[in-house]
Parts: structure tokens; C-alpha cells; sequence
């Protein structure tokens, strides 16, 4: 969830990503989807990000509760280190809730692609293909009813707008 904070935060595409580390765009997808990054990946996100490496840690337990150990070596390198980006609860929700915009709005595309195709190939007779066409815009309908109440898509950066949208502060 770190990773798509920080790719959010910077205007960036997961391909744009991949791109800037080195990675391919499937790591980078399962990153974001809560995968932990080996050694070099953490180091090459850290890099780009201008993090610390432990930003991209899996959360423990005292984490979570806001806990911390640090050892002297840890105070003594913690002035010279880059910064440790966490993710509070309503960011999380937020990139959430735009995840899910962003999947609603696939669904539309694939189902103003795929409707034409289907009435050209079958024509609108075909009784099996008019319940499809129907069931699939009931679905369409819910889908978008649960995703968003207003979006901006046309925008480079909609997705990181939609998420501060919904903190009502920049991420």
C-alpha cells in the first residue's frame, strides 16, 4: 500500500514506475497489492522514492500500534537517513476508494468496447445476446453506484486527485 501511496503522491503510473526502478510492471502490481519486496527491489524503490529502505518493511505488530525500537545505532544513523513514509488509515482508505473508481471506469471501457462487437456480430434479435447485454449494464450500473459519487477522469493525475478527494488533504 506504501508503493501506491508514493507513486500516487508523485503523478506517476505503475508503467511509469517500473520504468524509473528498473522493474517490471507485474512487480510492481504485486508490490501494490501487498507482496514483500526482496533486498534489491526495496533498494531500487528507495532510491527513486528518496526514502529510508525500512519504509518498505511489512508492518508488525508494534508497528501498527505506532511502537518503535530503535538501537544507538539506530539514533546515531537516523539523522543521515532519508525519511520512513508511513500510511495512516484514511490515506489507506482513500487510495482504496480510488482503486475502485479506477477498476469501475476498466469495467466501462470493456463494456463500451465489447457492446458494439456484440450487436454487430449477433444484431439486436438475438434474445441471448439482448439478456447479456442487459445483465452486463445492471452490473455496469451497481458497480459504478458503489464506486464513486463524482470524477474527474480526464486528468494525468485523476486517480491521486480522487484519493485527496476523499481525505480532503494532499497525501
Amino acid at each position: 500500500m506504501i508503493i501506491r501511496k508514493l507513486r500516487l503522491k508523485r503523478g506517476w503510473s505503475q508503467e511509469q514506475l517500473a520504468q524509473v526502478t528498473g522493474l517490471n510492471v507485474r512487480t510492481i502490481q504485486r508490490l501494490e497489492r501487498g507482496q514483500n519486496p526482496s533486498l534489491e527491489t526495496k533498494k531500487s524503490l528507495a532510491a527513486v522514492f528518496e526514502v529510508d529502505i525500512s519504509t518498505f518493511e511489512l508492518p508488525t505488530e508494534n508497528s501498527i500500534q505506532g511502537e518503535s525500537k530503535m538501537t544507538e545505532s539506530d539514533n546515531s544513523l537516523s539523522e543521515q537517513s532519508k525519511p520512513i513514509e508511513t500510511i495512516q488509515a484514511d490515506e489507506k482508505e482513500a487510495i482504496e476508494y480510488a482503486k475502485g473508481v479506477k477498476e469501475f471506469l476498466t469495467h466501462l471501457f470493456f463494456f463500451l468496447v465489447f457492446i458494439p462487437v456484440i450487436v454487430f456480430k449477433k444484431g439486436l434479435y438475438e434474445p441471448t445476446f439482448n439478456w447479456l447485454i442487459l445483465g452486463w449494464a445492471i452490473g455496469l450500473v451497481i458497480h459504478g453506484l458503489n464506486a464513486f459519487e463524482k470524477l474527474n477522469f480526464f486528468k494525468v493525475d485523476w486517480e491521486k486527485k480522487i484519493a485527496e478527494r476523499k481525505l480532503g488533504r494532499k497525501l
